[in-house]
């Protein structure tokens, strides 16, 4: 019975990250989507680091910052 209990909370964990990643790979996900996928991620223990030439450093170099040099601050 445990085991059954088991299996079927891996597919649900499963089937949400394959629908979540659909989403965002096709564009259509909304930003409460996307607000779920990272606290998907953020409670799995999945972070990222940022490399160069990495999508991160990309996204950060197009962001509004005051000063692009200055490190991020960790809000986690």
């Amino acid at each position: 019975m445990k085991s059954d209990l088991n299996d079927l909370l891996v597919n649900i964990h499963k089937s949400l990250a394959q629908e979540l990643l659909a989403r965002i790979q096709t564009g259509e996900a909304t930003a409460a989507e996307l607000s779920a996928a990272i606290k998907f991620l953020k409670d799995n223990g999945i972070d990222a680091h940022m490399t160069k030439d990495s999508p991160l450093e990309n996204l950060a170099k197009i962001l509004p910052f005051a000063d692009p040099d200055e490190p991020i601050k960790s809000v986690g």
